[in-house]
């Protein structure tokens, strides 16, 4: 089972990344994406059902984040407008054989490697 997180970068604040999740080796019930800045515990940032497409977002993506999947990819996608700097940090995917989306990382058993964002102010 692989989670290979890729689409990290530096970019402005204001600007947009997207971020992408390739999954292989098996199939999982939801996948979600977390971060952690330097000194911080991972949040959760958005999850979503691989059958449904239904997603779930943490307060503070306010709008700005959409998470999707291409299931024929098996690849989910995490599209960030309007970046601020306190979205700066590692980001990470994860996957589950559940159904029900968590917010809690101890939720997914399976993590990609995680991908640097880095928004400049």
């Amino acid at each position: 089972v692989q989670l290979q997180a890729s689409g990290g970068g530096l970019v402005q604040a204001g600007g947009s990344l997207r971020l992408s999740c390739a999954v292989s080796g098996r199939t999982f019930g939801t996948t979600g994406w977390f971060r952690q800045a330097p000194g911080k515990e991972r949040e959760f940032v958005a999850g979503i059902r691989w059958s449904s497409g239904s997603a779930a977002y943490a307060d503070f993506v306010e709008g700005r984040f959409t998470i999707s999947r291409d299931n024929a990819k098996a690849t989910v996608y995490l599209h960030m407008n309007s970046l601020k700097s306190e979205d700066t940090a590692v980001y990470y995917c994860a996957a589950d054989s559940k159904w029900t989306i968590t917010a809690a990382p101890t939720g997914y058993n399976y993590w990609g490697q995680g991908t640097q964002v880095t928004v400049s102010s």
